[in-house]
């Protein structure tokens, strides 16, 4: 990775970069880490349906079961039809940051919305979840004095990112483990600010967090609470606005982190609080001072998405509908997975290398898009396939994915997948 350069009559050494590049991306290839990306033709009309090209350049049609796209809103009308009509209007971004004519009445609708959506005095938007992870997260490090961070062991990179980018004192508890908890706060004097930072769903196991019990050892020990609800905004709770609200918990927690790229359908993050915690990070979040702000015409896709996911509950129950039955079909076929109580199914696979293969025959043999999940987004070990239905996805979309998966996953003989059988399941028969 060194070479030596001649110079008159001197020899200088200097770093080969190029060497060291490529030699790191063989070591991620050789672990199984390294991520190829399948380029897709995303269609509204057919979603979860999409096109793309082979190795071949051929033309293939595959069901997509890794979408985020929870209830479909991105290819929604209504949804489109404002996303187009306000870009024609406004433009199509927003020309600066908040603080340089970045902030338009669209910006304000959505934060007003979003802030009583979660029932917080306030809200503040930002270009993605992560960014408003990173952004608040850092700046409460780096603006109270002593502050310490109490993270989860599971939780997302940005968390992970925000905490690390501040000096401040950190000590990470056992993945949803009360007493390890209590027993961490219980080392610091009650006066020293505290800040106890977790998830709501955990996007890689699909396990929820014990928020009731998050909140009375915040409450025990005089400490801020951090929520991570990327992967519930939109589907728990009475109107959707995530599990906290589904717990009756918007009041016990300090600050909640939200997405408008996922359930939604658009684009974006957020965070959701009292008016005092909004203006302190409005006013010090370096990763919100100097970034461009949305453009109108997504913060108005956004708003019309919100409304809509807030008056259609059988939008929301036929979501979970989908859910039960997909964890039937694989009960009937004897797939196996990791029962949780969230909406995420993992189907654990031993080893980097066969989750990758597995998840390229899934897609060239039976049409199934899956990506595989690897480390370092989870631990070695703990490799999987992760499933994610849509309130898109039709009764015979799930019966082909239970089909496919028996027969390439367990590499089972299997009846043609129209003689395959398919159950229902209503929600209260759910073994979880």
């Amino acid at each position: 990775m060194v070479a030596k350069i001649n110079s008159g009559d001197r020899a200088a050494t200097c770093m080969n970069y190029q060497t060291l590049f490529t030699e790191q991306l063989q070591q991620l290839r050789s672990t199984g880490a390294y991520r190829y990306f399948l380029e897709l033709n995303k269609s509204a009309q057919h979603f979860p349906r999409f096109t793309y090209a082979d190795e071949t350049e051929l033309t293939q049609q595959a069901v997509n079961w890794c979408s985020n796209d929870y209830l479909g809103m991105s290819s929604e009308e209504a949804v489109i039809s404002k996303l187009g009509y306000v870009a024609h209007r406004s433009g199509a971004g927003s020309g600066g940051t908040r603080n340089i004519s970045g902030s338009t009445s669209f910006h304000k609708q959505l934060e007003t919305l979003l802030a009583g959506w979660h029932g917080k005095e306030a809200a503040l938007l930002f270009n993605g979840a992560y960014q408003a992870n990173v952004t608040t997260l850092q700046t409460l490090g780096r603006q109270l004095p002593g502050l310490v961070f109490f993270s989860d062991e599971r939780n997302h990179a940005s968390i992970i990112e925000g905490i690390r980018g501040c000096k401040n004192s950190k000590r990470i508890f056992r993945h949803n483990d009360m007493q390890h908890l209590e027993s961490l706060l219980a080392e610091w004097p009650a006066d020293q600010p505290k800040l106890i930072v977790f998830e709501s769903v955990y996007s890689m196991s699909g396990t929820v967090a014990p928020v009731k019990k998050i909140a009375a050892l915040a409450s025990k020990y005089n400490a801020l609470t951090y929520a991570d609800e990327v992967h519930a905004v939109g589907l728990y709770g009475p109107q959707g606005a995530g599990l906290l609200e589904q717990e009756g918990l918007q009041q016990k927690i300090d600050i909640v982190n939200g997405t408008l790229s996922k359930a939604i359908g658009v684009f974006g993050g957020y965070i959701a609080a009292s008016a005092l915690v909004v203006d302190y990070i409005r006013s010090f979040g370096r990763g919100f001072i100097f970034t461009t702000s949305l453009p109108p015409a997504i913060c108005a896709a956004a708003a019309a998405s919100v409304e809509r996911i807030i008056a259609d509950k059988p939008l929301r129950e036929r979501f979970f509908t989908n859910v039960y039955k997909l964890r039937a079909a694989l009960q009937k076929a004897g797939v196996a997975f990791r029962p949780n109580q969230s909406h995420i199914t993992i189907i654990p696979i031993t080893g980097a290398d066969k989750c990758r293969e597995l998840a390229a025959l899934l897609l060239k043999q039976q049409g199934i898009y899956l990506q595989p999940i690897n480390f370092p987004t989870v631990p070695a070990g703990e490799e999987c396939l992760r499933v994610i239905i849509t309130a898109r996805h039709q009764s015979n979309h799930i019966n082909h994915l239970a089909f496919s998966l028996k027969k390439v996953v367990h590499g089972e003989d299997t009846p043609d997948r129209e003689g395959f059988p398919f159950v229902t399941v209503a929600a209260g028969d759910s073994k979880e």
